[in-house]
C-alpha cells in the first residue's frame, strides 16, 4: 500500500511540473509502470492474498502448517500424562491460563496494539473453539477413550474444517480436492469402526463435539490470519480467555487437587506452551500462506503421528491396521496438496 501511495504521489508531482506535453506523457508512463510494479510486488509479498503466493511462500506455509500438525499430534499423549497429576477441568483451565500468560508476555513485549473492534467476534470464536472447547471436550473423552482411538476419530477434522471454510469464506475447492478429502475421511472412519468393533465409545460424543468447535475455530482463525499475524490471532484469543480461565483454574484446583508427577508436569507444560501456543502460532501462519482447505488436509497425517507417539510415550500397542491406514491417508494428503483449492 505504501508503494502504491508513493507511486501516486510521484504521479502528482510529475503532472504538476511545468514541463511540456511530451515530458508529462513520459513521466506519466514511467509512473504508471512503477505503480503497476509496486502493486505486483505488494501482491506477491502479501501472504494473505489468495492465489498470489509464490512457490517458496507455499513451501514455507506448508512447512509451518506441518510443524503445527506435529505439535498437535503430541497433544493427546501429553494430555494423558497431564491427567496423571490433574483432573480434567483443572488441566484445561490451567493449560489455558499458562498459555494466555505466555501469549500476553509476547504481545506486551512487541507492543502490539489492540485488534480492531470488528475482529473481536472472530477472536471469540477462536477462543471458544480452539482454546476452550476442543481441549475440554477431548480431555473429557480421553477419560474413557484410548489415545489411539481418539486420534483417529479426530482425523475427521480436516474434512470438517474444509466444509466450515467453504461455508464461511465462500471458497469452493475443486472436485479432485473433495474426492481426495472424502477418501481420506473414509479411511479414518473405516479404521475407527474396525478398531472399535463396530460400536462407538461413550467418549465419541465428546470427540464429535470437539470436531465441530475446533473446525469453527480453525476456520475463523485462518480468516483472521490473513488480516493480522497468525501469532497475534491465537495470542489475543488466549488473552481473551484469561479473565475466565484464571479464576476457573483456582476453583478447579480446589475441587480437583493436583498430585504432581514428572509426567504430569511435562504434559501440562507441553499442552500449554507447545500445543496451545506454539502449535497454533505456526498453524495459523501456515493456513494464511497456503489457504485453509489445503492446510487442513495436512492434518490427515496427525492421527498416524499420534499413534506413533502413543506407542513410544504411552506404551499402547499399535493396531495392525495402522500401516494400511497410514498409506491411505498419506496418499490422500498428497492428492489434496496437489489439487487446486
Amino acid at each position: 500500500m505504501r508503494a502504491q501511495n508513493s507511486a501516486t504521489t510521484s504521479m502528482t508531482i510529475a503532472v504538476g511540473t511545468p514541463a511540456g506535453s511530451a515530458a508529462r506523457s513520459t513521466a506519466e508512463s514511467a509512473t504508471e509502470s512503477a505503480a503497476r510494479s509496486a502493486t505486483a510486488s505488494s501482491r506477491v509479498a502479501s501472504p494473505g492474498t489468495a492465489g498470489a503466493g509464490t512457490a517458496p511462500a507455499d513451501a514455507q506455509g506448508t512447512l509451518l502448517a506441518l510443524l503445527g500438525v506435529v505439535a498437535f499430534s503430541l497433544t493427546f499423549p501429553s494430555t494423558v500424562w497431564g491427567l496423571e497429576s490433574f483432573g480434567p477441568w483443572s488441566l484445561v483451565a490451567v493449560r489455558s491460563t499458562l498459555a494466555a500468560l505466555i501469549a500476553g508476555a509476547f504481545l506486551l513485549r512487541g507492543r502490539v496494539p489492540l485488534p480492531e473492534r470488528r475482529h473481536w467476534a472472530g477472536l471469540a470464536v477462536v477462543a471458544g473453539g480452539v482454546v476452550i472447547g476442543f481441549p475440554l471436550l477431548t480431555t473429557l473423552a480421553l477419560q474413557t477413550s484410548t489415545t489411539s482411538h481418539a486420534a483417529v476419530v479426530v482425523g475427521l477434522l480436516p474434512l470438517t474444517t474444509a466444509a466450515f471454510a467453504a461455508v464461511r469464506t465462500g471458497r469452493r475447492p475443486s472436485r479432485t480436492f473433495w474426492i481426495a478429502a472424502l477418501a481420506g475421511a473414509a479411511v479414518v472412519i473405516a479404521f475407527t469402526v474396525q478398531q472399535s468393533g463396530g460400536a462407538l465409545s461413550t467418549g465419541d460424543l465428546y470427540l464429535f463435539g470437539a470436531l465441530l468447535v475446533c473446525a469453527a475455530g480453525y476456520t475463523e482463525g485462518g480468516r483472521l490470519a490473513r488480516l493480522m499475524p497468525g501469532w497475534q490471532v491465537i495470542g489475543w484469543a488466549l488473552v481473551l480467555c484469561l479473565p475466565l480461565m484464571a479464576p476457573a483454574s483456582a476453583v478447579a484446583l480446589a475441587l480437583e487437587p493436583a498430585h504432581l508427577t514428572a509426567h504430569g508436569v511435562i504434559g501440562l507444560v507441553w499442552v500449554a506452551a507447545g500445543s496451545t501456543f506454539f502449535g497454533l502460532y505456526v498453524w495459523y501462519r501456515g493456513m494464511a500462506a497456503i489457504g485453509i482447505p489445503r492446510a487442513s488436509q495436512l492434518q490427515l497425517a496427525q492421527p498416524l503421528l499420534t499413534l506413533v507417539w502413543s506407542v513410544l510415550l504411552l506404551g499402547e500397542s499399535l493396531p495392525p491396521a495402522a500401516p494400511v491406514a497410514a498409506v491411505g491417508v498419506l496418499v490422500c494428503v498428497a492428492v489434496t496438496q496437489r489439487a487446486k483449492s
